[in-house]
């Protein structure tokens, strides 16, 4: 993750990531308005860390350098330790389940992929996928006669 504090765009009530995929290939994604108060909060934070002045990174480690993707890991770790979950949380548990749940909360394919940095519909479509509940759920709209 290479987020830059340049990277966050706000305003009053509106917030935008610039986030970079592979090949850096560039989106724009909106704060989710119940994470800006945190964001906020970690840029007071951030700016008597060292190196705050002179390093653009968002995310900072104890002396002052880039926070590695390694150490950002082992901080989502702890925190899923603590909230007692049980899965590896690992950056692509993590982009899977968001995927997931906004595909399960029925938001449209189109609009995940935007979120997503798909360029294609179909690594999309890898998250709508029905699971053997899904099935089991469809037949039961059937009618039947008894």
């Amino acid at each position: 993750m290479r987020l830059d504090v340049g990277d966050v765009r706000r305003s009053a009530r509106k917030g935008v990531l610039r986030i970079y995929g592979k090949g850096d290939k560039v989106r724009e994604v909106p704060i989710h308005a119940r994470l800006r108060p945190g964001l906020e909060q970690w840029l007071a934070e951030r700016a008597p860390w060292p190196g705050a002045g002179t390093s653009p990174a968002l995310f900072l480690n104890t002396k002052g350098g880039r926070l590695s993707a390694r150490a950002a890991g082992g901080i989502i770790a702890a925190m899923a330790g603590q909230a007692g979950l049980d899965d590896d949380p690992t950056a692509h548990v993590l982009r899977h389940t968001f995927a997931t749940s906004l595909v399960r909360g029925k938001t449209d394919l189109v609009v995940v992929a935007e979120l997503m940095g798909h360029s294609r519909l179909d690594t999309t479509r890898q998250y709508s996928l029905p699971t053997e509940q899904d099935k089991a759920d469809a037949l039961n709209h059937l009618t039947t006669d008894h």
